[in-house]
């Protein structure tokens, strides 16, 4: 008796204290009250990636004990039962329902609310089971009377794959995995709040008084630049070119040259986000971003840039062209064989001449040492070898080594587009800045944030550089012309009635990165429209094609005409009819 007086004495007055907040903290429970996920939608407000209501369903552990639920087998009887509803391993559930010490546990996140009322039912038929049962004398046990639901909500893309390597996806914690739902994580995902409970007899009552309670900030809603139509085009047409040329995959970027907005950026193959279990992983980046590839002869447009701006040559310079040219410790040749072509520096460019751009090139300077340094100024200047601006999560920024590191066959490769490397990004903004008067935009895939408040907040603008004079872009268009209208041209596929198209073809050797070697190649096409007064830029590349032809102006050629002209009616850009007499390709021998 002394010794029970004593410890009672002990727990009501010395450590009553003490005793009380341990109780008050075993009674009451804190759960997260998950902020909504803001919407992602296209330039005109449509969801590309919205949020629907949902559960996470949650449970108690001590509420399954053999004290509390008169059960000994309690977790297994309860997995047995919620297994087939949720999805998942009976095991699984029955090992959390035991977690030792612990007063909640999540079964499952982001249920749809049908799947938490068909447990809601079964907990109704237990319940009035273990109501008769205690009526007659028993112990009522009710096993899933420890099972709770809190309110969630799960991501969901309206338009399954459509522009799903721009928006990414939400990983198995709610946040995002890849993509703008990784690079605007923080503004999409809000602010969680808080919400405390009270047990009670194995049911939860929630506390009076609102300083138990911290209500969840919605997320901010991203306005990107895309339009979801002018992307469906796009994605349309690449994965079926895809398809049909059995290639690895392939990109097809639409910009609008006078702001640098991404209208489209489509890759193939896809992924659907609202299905990451059946995705193949190695189609859930944004290749369009993340593959660096040597360009070939879309990057020449470069090459002819550096030599107008620096006036080595004008458009109707004339080239003498050998069939074989023998530079440094190899012998260069163009894509097919030729007797010697008598060329202007515009034909150069419409035939795709490497040979040609060699020697135009090296007219850049005294000695080649001084052309390349000249030429490498250039390439950095139209975006070489550095981030497009996008700060997109993954993005390379391509390999350009500086010119005193350049190979000996380097020296005469990277002027027609070998020996670097870029990704489909840089590639197309290159010609929208020939379109835009040789001003260089940085592109942009946000428009602006709408916050929880309703307002909406531009995006900053983006950062402009001058890289070549006006005059040099307003040659460098009409010189491009040729490359699609003149029957000498490689890009006469890309060709659409009623408007003028400024474009060049690419076919470049292809590094495989298994293999590290050359192997295969990568078609593309790249260009603006109207030439005369530009508005979209269309940038096109397949990598790999191992059925048919493997010539962008081939198999990329038709890509750019078909999305061009979608986008161009899209607009409304009004056709603008047949330009001038194009500049001259050839010349005679003895002029």
């Amino acid at each position: 008796m002394l010794a029970f007086v004593v410890r009672l004495l002990q727990v009501q007055a010395v450590d009553a204290d003490a005793y009380a907040a341990k109780a008050e903290k075993s009674r009451y429970l804190s759960v997260k009250l998950a902020a909504e996920r803001g919407e992602i939608t296209d330039r005109t407000g449509i969801a590309l990636a919205t949020s629907v209501d949902a559960y996470d369903i949650t449970a108690d552990p001590k509420l399954f004990t053999p004290e509390e639920s008169k059960s000994p087998d309690a977790p297994e009887r309860a997995a047995g039962l919620l297994a087939p509803i949720l999805g998942t391993d009976a095991g699984e559930i029955a090992k959390k329902l035991r977690t030792p010490k612990s007063r909640y546990t999540v079964l499952a996140r982001r249920q749809t609310p049908q799947v938490w009322n068909q447990i809601k039912d079964l907990k109704g038929v237990f319940a009035e089971k273990a109501a008769a049962d205690r009526a007659r004398g028993g112990p009522g046990t009710n096993v899933l009377a420890g099972v709770f639901q809190e309110p969630s909500s799960k991501r969901v893309y309206p338009n399954g794959e459509l522009a799903a390597g721009i928006l990414g996806y939400v990983n198995a914690e709610g946040r995002g995995g890849g993509g703008i739902e990784s690079m605007l994580d923080k503004e999409l995902a809000g602010q969680d709040g808080e919400v405390t409970y009270a047990q009670s007899g194995g049911r939860r009552v929630p506390t009076a008084g609102g300083t138990r309670e911290t209500p969840a900030v919605p997320g901010s809603d991203i306005e990107l630049t895309i339009d979801r139509d002018i992307q469906w085009a796009a994605q349309r047409a690449i994965s079926e070119q895809v398809a049909k040329s059995k290639a690895d995959r392939g990109y097809v970027i639409v910009q609008d040259t006078r702001t640098g907005e991404i209208l489209a950026m489509a890759n193939a193959p896809g992924f659907d986000p609202n299905d990451l279990g059946g995705a193949d992983s190695a189609a859930m980046g944004n290749a369009a971003l993340q593959d660096a590839y040597e360009p070939g002869s879309t990057a020449k447009v470069m090459s002819m840039a550096a030599v107008l701006e620096e006036k080595a040559a004008t458009p109707s310079t004339h080239v003498v062209v050998p069939n074989r040219l023998h530079r440094g410790d190899r012998l260069f040749k163009d894509d097919i064989d030729h007797p010697t072509w008598y060329l202007t520096l515009n034909g150069v460019l419409a035939k795709s001449s490497n040979i040609g751009t060699i020697l135009a090139t090296g007219q850049l300077g005294e000695t080649q040492r001084q052309a390349n340094q000249v030429l490498h100024s250039y390439l950095r200047k139209f975006g070489m070898g550095s981030p497009s601006g996008l700060g997109y999560p993954g993005e390379t920024p391509g390999i350009l080594a500086p010119p005193q590191k350049w190979s000996t066959s380097q020296q005469y490769t990277i002027p027609f587009g070998q020996g670097f490397s870029l990704n489909a990004m840089q590639a197309a903004s290159v010609y929208s800045t020939i379109a835009n008067g040789g001003l260089r935009i940085e592109p942009s895939l946000v428009r602006g944030t709408k916050g929880p408040d309703g307002r909406f907040t531009a995006a900053p603008a983006p950062r402009k550089t001058r890289v070549v004079s006006e005059d040099t872009a307003r040659t460098l268009a009409t010189m491009l012309e040729s490359v699609v209208g003149d029957e000498e041209g490689t890009g006469t596929k890309a060709r659409i009635p009623g408007y003028r198209v400024a474009g060049k073809t690419g076919t470049a050797n292809r590094v495989d990165p298994e293999l590290g070697r050359y192997r295969g190649y990568t078609a593309s096409f790249a260009g603006f429209a109207p030439a005369d007064k530009p508005r979209i830029t269309v940038y096109c590349a397949i990598q790999n094609p191992t059925k048919g032809s493997y010539f962008g102006g081939q198999i990329c050629g038709p890509i750019y005409q078909e999305v061009m002209e979608f986008a161009l009616k899209t607009l409304q850009v009004p056709p603008t009819g047949k330009g001038p007499a194009g500049l001259p390709v050839t010349f005679r021998p003895a002029e």
